[in-house]
């Protein structure tokens, strides 16, 4: 008892050390506890990934490949640490036959998917910007009708993951999300997502999965990073800002878009089976003698462009791959346009609503449903693009929707979710 009271009376003598003593424990329990809790996070999905190792081929069959384009500078240079922690076990442990290529500089992806070999699935491990210039090369190809039936797989690993929220789920855990996003690759349940084409007057064409933005909440967005010591305050901060540097932040643009298009149905992909050779014959001889009437040719309708003069703090033009398991009857590409009369209290609540989701729309906005559009901007002064949250000079561009171009691997359960929302 006596050792007791002695060792309280010296924490109270020195309370201060006593304190940050308490303080670095607690710390120090909370980290180990939660590198324990990521360990158990790879060793379930490792166990998983064990079981798709050990199904049988026969002796004529491959094993499966996969091209991992990884970005290692991604999520501030962790993001090479991070595949190989998280996700490099999982592909293996499944027997895929990995083929790992790194990126050393930005822009590097384009030209290794011009160049790359035919391979039964394609992974890229980064962010947003790692995948638009994945796809812009991958479209760019010459064999680009072929090459895009490659399902294709997102590990996130980047600092913004836009299109993770619509192929994997959410987790605020790092490791759980992306484990779960590597083991959805194994599953192998893909679903098409629409591409947005934008092509200037001069430069080739820029591809993207979320879409485009332009304007004053996208500019605002840009600076906040330099208002990091305000903490939880720096977003609002910035509007308020902005709008003592300028108000209001009016753009002018024009816009010529066509209607949107009529989704066909979705068809199983089967080869019809060949006819019988007497049948062959029998048509043969048929078309010889009774030589079919050839059809008139049809008249093609000329495009009809509505054209609309806007005045607007932001306009966005983006894909609907939010959801892409909800079923649609046509093919289109949303322009988003807000409006031009927002109070500063207003600029500043919707630009902290766009943060969290670039693609939130206000009840005020003017929204538009086409197949391909024409933004024409002023020559000087349009500032910058948002292209998948990459960063390009703003000009005059022609965006056309590639409707179900390319195919995503998604895990079974964010498929079931996106489903019960659209019910």
């Amino acid at each position: 008892m006596a050792r007791v009271v002695k060792v309280f009376g010296t924490l109270r003598n020195h309370w201060k050390k006593s304190t940050v003593a308490a303080c670095a424990l607690s710390y120090g329990g909370h980290w180990l506890y939660g590198k324990h809790c990521d360990n158990l996070l790879r060793k379930e999905a490792c166990v998983v990934a064990r079981e798709y190792g050990r199904q049988q081929i026969s002796p004529q069959e491959q094993l499966r490949k996969a091209t991992v384009i990884l970005n290692p500078a991604a999520c501030s240079g962790k993001a090479n640490s991070l595949f190989e922690k998280n996700a490099a076990p999982i592909l293996h442990l499944a027997g895929v036959e990995v083929t790992l290529v790194k990126t050393d500089y930005e822009g590097q992806a384009k030209k290794l998917m011009e160049l790359m070999e035919q391979t039964d699935m394609l992974i890229v491990a980064g962010g947003d910007g790692t995948l638009q210039e994945v796809i812009t090369g991958l479209l760019r190809r010459a064999d680009q009708e072929s090459f895009s039936k490659t399902p294709i797989g997102f590990i996130p690993l980047g600092s913004h993951n836009s299109l993770s929220e619509s192929l994997h789920i959410l987790s605020d855990n790092q490791v759980k999300h992306i484990t779960s996003a590597t083991l959805s690759i194994l599953q192998g349940e893909t679903v098409p997502l629409d591409v947005l084409q934008i092509k200037g007057e001069k430069d080739q064409p820029v591809f993207a999965l979320i879409g485009l933005r332009w304007g004053a909440f996208r500019d605002v967005a840009a600076t906040i990073k330099k208002y990091w010591y305000l903490g939880p305050l720096k977003t609002k901060a910035a509007h308020w800002f902005s709008t003592l540097r300028e108000w209001p932040q009016v753009r002018e643009a024009s816009v010529s878009y066509l209607a949107p298009t009529l989704r066909p149905p979705d068809l199983p992909e089967q080869k019809p089976q060949r006819p019988h050779l007497m049948y062959r014959i029998a048509h043969r001889l048929k078309n010889y003698w009774y030589p079919p009437i050839p059809e008139p040719p049809k008249v093609e309708e000329p495009e009809r462009w509505n054209e609309r003069m806007l005045s607007t703090l932001e306009l966005s033009i983006h894909t609907q791959n939010k959801n892409p398991v909800q079923a649609r009857t046509d093919d289109s590409l949303l322009v988003c346009v807000e409006p031009d009369s927002f109070s500063v209290g207003e600029f500043i609540t919707v630009g902290e609503k766009k943060m969290e989701d670039a693609t939130a729309f206000t009840r005020k906005s003017l929204k538009l449903e086409a197949s391909a559009c024409q933004l024409n901007l002023p020559e000087e002064g349009a500032g910058f693009y948002n292209i998948d949250n990459e960063e390009y000079e703003a000009m005059s561009v022609e965006v056309t929707l590639l409707p179900r171009k390319l195919h995503f691997f998604c895990s079974a359960e964010r498929r079931e979710q996106l489903l019960t929302q659209v019910q």
